[in-house]
């Protein structure tokens, strides 16, 4: 579909799996998509050079990167100097909140896509948040979602004075991986040119950190092999 200049949508990009597929929905819902990715002292820099190539190749609007130093705050296995766990029992940590967790990362990228919307006359800002990032991460729950929503409609001239309020859209929230795969290949998302490991290895994702064994449990419900570089097979 061929994107309306009218319809402008923010999409949080990191280059992974989840937000790569979250563009091509944007896209074939037929908004002009304006990509917004960190730079914020993750370990994990090779996915940046995978959000630049998927914007530049899904003829996205404009791709913004901003440069953030979390890496200052730390506290994240992602950020600081914490070893990113490996080979965990996902299903028996489920309840615990991660190492990997950021502070209060998805609240900040939010708060930077709401003034880039409210700039671009923008009232849609779509994350890749879903039921298997929020089963750990609390800034992924739905409920952190409606209430954010809300804030940014409080406090902004655009939500105050504007007629339509900011949507924040998660249309992979209630999905699985095998989901959002299957998803992404009938819109044609070329998923060798997305990463996700949280401690890759040169451009080779580890193939053992909580962002690999999902990826790669994701592919195996859907009946595909993955195609990243991995390290170990």
């Amino acid at each position: 579909m061929k994107p309306d200049k009218n319809k402008k949508a923010v999409i949080l990009f990191s280059g992974g799996l989840d937000s790569t597929t979250v563009l091509a929905i944007a896209q074939k819902e037929g908004y002009s998509c304006y990509c917004l990715s960190f730079q914020y002292g993750q370990k994990q820099t090779v996915e940046l050079e995978k959000a630049k190539q998927a914007a530049i190749e899904s003829q996205v609007e404009k791709h913004l990167v901003l440069n953030l130093d979390l890496g200052k705050i730390g506290g994240s296995a992602l950020t600081d100097a914490i070893e990113v766990p490996k080979d965990r029992n996902l299903e028996a940590d489920d309840k615990e909140i991660p190492i990997t967790y950021v502070p209060a990362r998805n609240t900040i990228f939010l708060s930077h896509a709401v003034a880039w919307a409210e700039v671009l006359g923008a009232t849609d800002i779509f994350i890749g948040v879903n039921a298997v990032d929020y089963s750990g991460y609390p800034d992924c729950r739905p409920e952190f979602l409606e209430a954010f929503t809300k804030m940014a409609n409080l406090g902004t001239r655009a939500g105050v004075n504007g007629t339509t309020p900011f949507r924040i859209q998660a249309p992979l929230l209630d999905m699985s991986k095998a989901e959002i795969i299957a998803r992404g290949i009938s819109l044609g998302v070329n998923y060798t040119k997305t990463h996700s490991c949280y401690d890759p290895v040169g451009d080779k994702a580890c193939g053992r950190c909580d962002a690999c064994a999902l990826r790669l449990q994701g592919f195996a419900d859907a009946g595909m092999t993955d195609p990243a570089d991995y390290v170990e097979s």
